[in-house]
């Protein structure tokens, strides 16, 4: 398998991402293409102008708590878009707010950071996160780039475990979960719960050469991965909260 990084330009508000991503790579049948959510929300005009915004003291509290290591306008851009994708404030940790995220239509909901915004790669005084419908906007990248599979990405924190990983949001052309069950092991034995979260694990990998800094490297192509073609196009699927293993301790 191949993991093959795709270079561009600085992406701004109004860029046509498909053209961008065509001309400064070469793609082909039954590739798959990772692309990070921050560059697909960039292009597509999400970003958040923190001036606008109107500060509530629970906001300012958070600042306040952590040092104003980030500003009030920060956490106020949290607390409404964890509002807008149905969430709720879990925590917050050393100026980090875990938020947990149940857009409408998705099974299960996402665990994340500060609701998926981050002040990085974007211009001073905004923030930048998730495309307003991010299960759309794949199904739109998807449909422009032919028979190919996408994977929407952004990068969190696992449990107990330093630095971070990348993950899946929604996915199109390709199965975000691969069931093994009853499948056997190399002694025999039969499977019997174990899934591979395939997107995930290909979100991760796409990340080693996309980096979440100064790199210009916002989508990665896939080759060579044989995966199965699917017609999924949707969020990639999640667990209740009484079914995972860490509730209760999160």
């Amino acid at each position: 398998m191949k993991v093959i990084g795709i270079q561009t330009p600085v992406l701004k508000s109004g860029d046509n991402l498909s053209k961008v991503l065509l001309e400064n790579s070469q793609i082909e049948l039954r590739d798959i293409i990772c692309i990070s959510s921050k560059a697909l929300a960039t292009v597509e005009g999400a970003a958040i102008d923190l001036q606008t915004l109107q500060v509530c003291n629970e906001a300012k509290k958070l600042s306040e708590e952590h040092g104003a290591s980030k500003s009030p306008e920060f956490y106020q851009a949290v607390i409404e878009e964890t509002a807008r994708m149905n969430g709720t404030i879990i925590q917050s940790v050393a100026g980090v707010v875990l938020t947990e995220l149940k857009p409408k239509g998705m099974e299960g909901s996402f665990l994340v950071p500060n609701a998926g915004l981050d002040s990085s790669n974007i211009e001073e005084g905004y923030v930048i996160g998730w495309s307003l419908d991010p299960v759309e906007s794949v199904k739109k990248l998807q449909s422009k780039l032919g028979n190919i599979g996408i994977i929407l990405t952004d990068s969190g924190l696992s449990p107990r475990r330093r630095g971070v990983t990348a993950f899946a949001i929604a996915c199109a052309g390709i199965d975000p979960i691969l069931s093994i069950v009853g499948k056997k092991d190399i002694f025999g034995g039969q499977m019997r719960i174990t899934e591979e979260a395939i997107a995930d694990q290909l979100a991760t990998i796409a990340n080693t050469v996309m980096g979440n800094a100064g790199q210009s490297t916002p989508a990665a192509i896939i080759r060579g991965h044989r995966l199965e073609s699917s017609e999924y196009c949707g969020w990639v699927p999640g667990i209740k909260r009484e079914d995972d293993l860490y509730h209760g301790v999160i």
